[in-house]
């Protein structure tokens, strides 16, 4: 079983249709959205609308859940605020009712084997997952939820770690950015995930982790960024990919 996850398109439009345009070629079992689909951008409707009409399972991001918090008055716009005012009063209703962790649960070989997905980790959607977190509150985390493999995004920067535990061995998997990469790669990014006969807790090769990258028209989403109210600097990070 082949499974696609994808995460933090920040209402970037030209990325999010590239990637359906190469994850439709890869013929994937499934495929799941970890959040963040808004800010940053001009087209956080567009991106919403393209999701619900796939009818993909998602979950929410921090910038999200912002959209939780009251319309105020600002006297230099912020990316929030720009945000908030644009997203349409059906898509904000869809994004503050994500759910804020999804998991799969697998039974192969006659073992159960389990995937829970958050947007930052268990402990909160905006705490960064970062590769060298600390190897036992990451194991804490995801035995409390009987986790073999922790999905992740809300860092933009992939990567896909092992971890010896009592019972076998765990992953953790950061599947990157679709829309605002920051690894030095301007190409989105997202992670396939291969289950087979060998995905049991105690094989360290359970999982096979492919991390997807496709070219996109980022000058298109930098000059959609300069030509509003947000921040320029959000469109150099588009360029540099930080």
């Amino acid at each position: 079983m082949r499974i696609a996850f994808f995460s933090d398109i920040h209402a970037n439009l030209p990325a999010l249709e590239a990637f359906f345009k190469d994850v439709d070629a890869e013929h994937v079992d499934a495929i799941y959205c970890l959040g963040d689909l808004v800010g940053y951008n001009v087209w956080p409707n567009e991106v919403v609308n393209a999701i619900r009409e796939r009818n993909i399972p998602t979950i929410m991001g921090n910038h999200d859940e912002a959209l939780l918090l009251p319309i105020v008055q600002e006297s230099k716009p912020s990316n929030k605020g720009l945000t908030r005012a644009m997203v349409s009063d059906e898509n904000r209703n869809y994004l503050i009712n994500l759910p804020r962790h999804l998991a799969l649960n697998f039974m192969t070989n006659q073992e159960p084997f389990n995937l829970l997905m958050v947007h930052g980790s268990v402990k909160a959607i905006n705490d960064y997952m970062v590769v060298d977190y600390p190897e036992a509150e990451v194991l804490q985390m995801m035995n409390s939820h009987k986790a073999d493999v922790l999905l992740c995004g809300h860092t933009h920067k992939p990567f896909h770690r092992i971890i010896k535990s009592e019972n076998g061995y765990k992953h953790v998997v950061n599947i990157g950015s679709v829309g605002k990469p920051k690894d030095g790669d301007s190409r989105l990014c997202y992670a396939i995930l291969e289950l087979n006969q060998n995905t049991i807790p105690s094989n360290p090769e359970a999982i096979k982790v492919t991390f997807k990258r496709a070219e996109y028209d980022v000058e298109k989403a930098a000059k959609a960024v300069e030509n509003s109210e947000f921040s320029t600097a959000y469109a150099e990070a588009l360029r540099v990919a930080k």
